[in-house]
């Protein structure tokens, strides 16, 4: 759990700040009292750059550079919930760390948390972010996330926070029995948030709503 000195922000990025995003997430159909907390406990404000965290909380995508993004956390919140929804993963892989939020959430709410990043310069910033707010069971790689992890395969749970054509055949092998998957997958004129579930007689697939996600690429930088 984050460090309570370094949960608390002021003005517009307040705690009050940060009920007011909870409530318009609840409003818009966010469920689960476990991950609206998570949004209201992790700093949002932290995980941007300091000239946009005054809007830190609109449930807005935000630039975070290289051509990059930190998801709405509308979205961040849709995709943590189909992840836990029949239970708590013991453990995480997120492919495509970009800023930490993502990760951040899923540190509340998940014992082990796993992420990739393929641009060497999120990664350092990611880790010494969660450094600093004292998320130690969130560990960072820098590398091509179509490889995922394997040496700390099987995961109970796999998000992407960057959308392929069609989700990498290595990561589904990642899964494990009863696993979930979630994770943009399309085109960027058409993409499509999804849920595999693995099951004795193979792969559940779920359509959960129509979205907007930068590319998934491949190698690193």
């Amino acid at each position: 759990m984050i460090d309570d000195r370094r949960r608390k922000g002021i003005g517009m990025t307040s705690q009050r700040t940060r009920e007011r995003l909870v409530e318009r997430l609840r409003d818009e159909g966010i469920k689960d009292s476990r991950v609206l907390a998570a949004v209201r406990d992790v700093p949002r404000h932290l995980f941007v750059d300091e000239a946009l965290a005054s809007r830190a909380y609109d449930d807005s995508a935000l630039p975070i550079g290289l051509g990059q993004t930190i998801s709405q956390p509308y979205v961040v919140a849709r995709m943590t919930e189909a992840l836990i929804e029949d239970g708590i993963p013991e453990s995480v892989l997120e492919i495509g760390t970009g800023s930490g939020y993502q990760a951040a959430i899923l540190a509340q709410l998940v014992p082990m948390v796993y992420t990739v990043e393929r641009i060497g310069h999120f990664s350092r910033l990611a880790r010494r972010r969660f450094r600093e707010l004292g998320l130690y069971n969130v560990r960072v790689r820098h590398g091509d996330g179509f490889e995922g992890w394997a040496a700390h395969a099987p995961f109970a749970g796999i998000v992407l926070t960057a959308a392929p054509d069609d989700v990498p055949e290595v990561l589904l092998q990642q899964l494990a029995p009863g696993g979930r998957l979630v994770a943009p997958v399309g085109r960027r004129e058409y993409q499509e948030l999804v849920r595999y579930t693995r099951r004795d007689d193979g792969l559940e697939r779920e359509m959960i709503a129509r979205v907007s996600f930068v590319p998934m690429l491949g190698g690193t930088q």
